[in-house]
């Protein structure tokens, strides 16, 4: 992947804010980053996917659910552009997190 397509890739607010949250908690499936973005599953679904495509991020299905983590092949490089963005912009995407945490801790939704 080039820096170009890489950066395309992060290039939407829900696909960035949904890699630092899968950055930040290491797994999710599709229904907690619902919880978390505030958002409906197909639309949802339509980022990951992108984001997948784009080999950022590794998705494995559980019976009916689909769990996404960082693809384990990402450069360095990119791994560390999102590590270090998820460290140093927190207010950019906490209330996410809180959601995503709280959803995970109570298994709300699904999964």
């Amino acid at each position: 992947m080039t820096p170009c397509q890489f950066y395309k890739c992060l290039a939407d607010d829900t696909r960035l804010q949904s890699v630092l949250l899968i950055a930040r908690v290491g797994e999710t499936c599709v229904c907690d980053l619902m919880v978390a973005l505030e958002l409906d599953q197909p639309k949802t679904s339509r980022h990951l996917a992108s984001l997948r495509k784009c080999g950022i991020l590794q998705d494995e299905r559980r019976g009916k659910w689909v769990f996404y983590r960082l693809h384990p092949e990402l450069d360095d490089w990119a791994v560390k552009v999102i590590q270090d963005t998820a460290e140093h912009n927190p207010g950019y995407y906490q209330d996410a997190l809180q959601r995503i945490l709280a959803s995970q801790a109570a298994k709300q939704v699904c999964c």
